[in-house]
């Protein structure tokens, strides 16, 4: 499976500071990544992390690469919320580019501690 996965560095989650809550995403996103053989396209070449956390410059690399794309991954909802109410068409076709969306939520997941 080949995937993407975005991590919103702009939210608090839980009452957790900003900090936290992506140490919380990525945490919880990482081991399931490898759990499930998700292999991570980087659509950019001069992008630095593997993960996006602009929902507009993912589209625009996507507009621009065309890639097959199994599926996208977000931790929660919450994540993509002000994105998807703000452009409601802009969302459309961003997950028009993947197969299958996954959120996945903390209560599915063993208690984990941020250190």
């Amino acid at each position: 499976m080949k995937g993407i996965y975005l991590i919103n560095d702009r939210i608090s989650i839980n009452g957790l500071s900003k900090e936290e809550s992506f140490k919380l995403q990525e945490q919880t996103i990482l081991p399931y990544i490898q759990e499930h053989k998700i292999q991570v396209v980087k659509l950019n070449p001069h992008q630095i992390y593997e993960h996006y956390t602009i929902p507009h410059a993912l589209l625009h690399d996507l507009k621009k690469h065309r890639p097959y794309l199994d599926c996208f991954i977000q931790y929660s909802p919450l994540v993509m919320e002000d994105f998807i109410h703000s452009y409601p068409a802009r969302w459309f076709i961003l997950k028009s580019f993947f197969n299958e969306i996954i959120t996945i939520e903390e209560k599915d997941l063993p208690v984990k501690f941020i250190v």
